[in-house]
């Protein structure tokens, strides 16, 4: 450890970790670093937490956690463990979690993809647009802790979270509501901008917390943006939310085929037997702005089509390559919401999953 790192300098980096449901508040002032150990090559912080829970904890950990590691010489073992303030009661180990904010949902769908890059989130946004466009209660939950992107493609981000509740166990996010669906996600309770560090364990408690315990109220559909991959996350979150079945989100490519056989053959196992409600082929071809009845095909032409008929699943539709789903989502308008050849494609693909719900 570089011994110019005190604990004077650990206290000033966490000045930067706000806890999101107390304004400007971060860390420090709040009285939440209890103690601040350093050894070499380790810094080692004891956050103090009081008799009611956080039901930010989770966050709160891996927020300290990235900053230290920010400001950390490259190399420094970080640890970050909690005390409670005052004498609490025994309580069962982990939280709790149960399916009452759930009872009044028909149907909750994971849009799932064999890996990053292939535009699930964006896939996800919009047809949460489109089906809230033909009339359905519509929720949508963004589980993708690891990179959080649907407050920016809703235009929601600094908006502030409701929350209420006696502890942990029971406490509540109240969805924000734009665009006609309820949407929440882990960037709506971290701070723009910070990444999150979380492990596997406490990255599965920080979704569970965001699909079962907020108030969705009555929904024919909540659909989960769930992170790309296949590991243990995925194995938890399917094990603990009940699920009626799943979207798989691909691209063209031939080498994708591996891929979504994956994610194919997650929800096929015999002690998750999900039904897959259909296949959809993302950049299925590249149209210029200038020249909308012109199509190139970047990625191969009908992969995914070909990849929904090999692995016997239903094909929903095509999403084209184009500059306005690129902008509707940095803006905050999902292209789901106007009427050119990409909206429709999205309001079709809607209409095909629901009737296969």
């Amino acid at each position: 450890m570089n011994h110019s790192v005190n604990e004077s300098d650990i206290r000033q980096w966490l000045q930067e970790v706000q806890h999101p449901a107390k304004g400007d508040q971060n860390v420090v002032q709040l009285g939440m670093v209890e103690a601040v150990e350093l050894a070499p090559g380790r810094i080692h912080v004891t956050l103090g937490f009081p008799k009611r829970p956080d039901p930010l904890k989770n966050y709160l950990i891996g927020a300290v956690q990235a900053c230290l590691y920010r400001h950390a010489p490259g190399g420094t073992e970080i640890e970050v463990d909690t005390v409670v303030k005052e004498p609490a009661k025994a309580a069962p180990k982990g939280i709790q979690f149960n399916l009452d904010q759930l009872r009044e949902v028909r149907n909750i769908i994971g849009i799932a993809s064999g890996k990053g890059g292939v535009g699930k989130s964006t896939v996800a946004v919009n047809l949460a647009v489109a089906l809230a466009r033909l009339g359905y209660r519509v929720g949508l939950a963004d589980a993708d802790v690891y990179g959080p992107s649907v407050p920016t493609m809703t235009g929601t981000e600094g908006v502030e979270i409701e929350m209420y509740g006696e502890d942990e166990h029971d406490t509540l996010f109240v969805p924000v509501q734009k665009y006609g669906v309820k949407w929440l996600s882990v960037g709506h309770v971290s701070q723009a901008g910070q990444a999150l560090i979380w492990r596997g364990p406490m990255a599965s408690t920080a979704l569970k917390q965001i699909i079962l315990q907020t108030q969705w109220g009555p929904l024919d559909f909540l659909l989960i943006d769930m992170p790309p991959g296949t590991g243990d996350i995925h194995i938890s979150l399917i094990g603990d939310v009940p699920l009626t079945g799943a979207v798989i989100v691909t691209t063209p490519q031939a080498v994708a085929l591996a891929d979504v056989f994956r994610g194919v053959n997650m929800f096929r196992n015999p002690q998750v037997n999900k039904p897959i409600y259909g296949l959809v082929e993302n950049m299925a071809w590249f149209t210029p702005e200038a020249h909308p009845d012109e199509q190139y095909y970047l990625f191969g032409r009908d992969g995914g089509r070909q990849m929904a008929a090999q692995l016997d699943i239903p094909f929903l539709g095509q999403i084209p390559l184009v500059q306005g789903i690129r902008e509707g989502g940095d803006n905050g308008e999902p292209v789901a919401l106007g009427s050119r050849p990409d909206s429709q494609a999205f309001l079709e693909i809607a209409r095909k999953l629901a009737e296969s719900v």
